[in-house]
């Protein structure tokens, strides 16, 4: 973990429509929630809540403090402004110190470049860039690291089983579904590949195949909890 990243919040008593007036001053709406807490209304500086969110991500806890309260919270959700690339609002998930959290972290590849594979001409692509895990809210780390200096030969891969985790912190695995079909056979997480060695030519035959497009479309679905208030506002 790296330094301890903190927040000022200030107690918002604009909403609905009215929150516009805030964004043309460069004010952010928020509002902060969790467990047995009634929403609370925020707001703050524009540039210091972009400096936070690309501090903290959504897998980085934030000490706030609004008034003489002080409280850890995840960042849940942002809303940009997709004309003016401005952050239009942040939902804020207060949790407890003493409770175990789920925040997808980043997987960041170590010895990009150096690898026997890529010194051969090989290419070494990136296949999952983040994963969820499991810790105490102090305990998340920033990113997990996974060495590719021994990728070598085509189809070489790493996968999340390589990935040596933090003391306190595991993997979640969505594979056991009580009601998942008896036929369908499922996979851990474990086995999810990281990283694999291609052919440059290889790559370049399956790129054509894809009509020249050979990014990655799956979606990420992000849980929105934003409250009623929330709503309100992303319709001003």
């Amino acid at each position: 973990m790296g330094s301890k990243i903190e927040l000022t919040l200030e107690e918002r008593t604009v909403h609905g429509k009215k929150v516009a007036q805030l964004r043309q001053e460069s004010i952010v709406p928020a509002v902060v929630y969790g467990p047995g807490m009634k929403p609370v209304s925020v707001q703050a500086n524009h540039n210091l809540l972009e400096k936070i969110y690309k501090q903290a991500g959504n897998h980085t806890p934030v000490h706030i403090t609004i008034g003489t309260k002080k409280r850890i919270a995840m960042i849940k959700d942002v809303e940009f402004n997709v004309v003016k690339h401005t952050i239009n609002h942040v939902s804020f998930h207060a949790v407890k110190a003493n409770e175990p959290v789920v925040a997808e972290v980043p997987i960041h590849l170590v010895g990009t470049g150096e690898s026997e594979a890529e010194r051969a001409g090989l290419v070494v692509l990136q296949a999952l860039e983040k994963i969820e895990v499991k810790a105490l809210p102090m305990d998340l780390p920033e990113s997990l690291e996974v060495s590719i200096l021994e990728l070598a030969n085509p189809n070489d891969r790493i996968t999340v089983a390589d990935l040596t985790m933090p003391a306190n912190v595991e993997i979640v695995d969505h594979v056991a579904d009580p009601n998942a079909d008896e036929d369908v056979e499922q996979h851990s997480v474990t086995e999810l590949v990281i990283a694999s060695v291609y052919e440059p030519s290889a790559l370049q035959a399956a790129n054509d195949a894809a009509g020249g497009d050979a990014e990655d479309a799956s979606a990420e679905s992000v849980d929105a909890e934003q409250g009623s208030e929330a709503a309100e506002e992303k319709s001003a």
